[in-house]
């Protein structure tokens, strides 16, 4: 087993994601948690609800690799994004 150094160190937003999921887009369920962000393994559109917002926002042509949002719902009409993983 791996020894974690940092284990008893308070994460913030700008510290490594600790915890990931595979996302299923969805248009009506939340995350099971807000996002610190999102990683995009194939890319194209990403349509999710910011935290705090009722109004969905679209990413167009997101590329391959980490986007920096806080997210709570990651929708599928809007988003042709594939291998999504949300990170917190």
């Amino acid at each position: 087993m791996a020894i974690d150094t940092y284990k008893n160190m308070m994460g913030g937003l700008e510290s490594p994601a600790r915890v990931a999921a595979v996302v299923v887009p969805n248009d009506l369920a939340d995350l099971g948690n807000t996002s610190r962000s999102i990683y995009v393994g194939t890319s194209g559109d990403l349509a999710v609800h910011m935290i705090g917002q009722s109004v969905p926002v679209v990413f167009k042509a997101v590329p391959v690799g980490i986007l920096p949002i806080r997210a709570d719902r990651v929708l599928v009409t809007g988003t042709t994004a594939a291998d999504i993983v949300a990170l917190w």
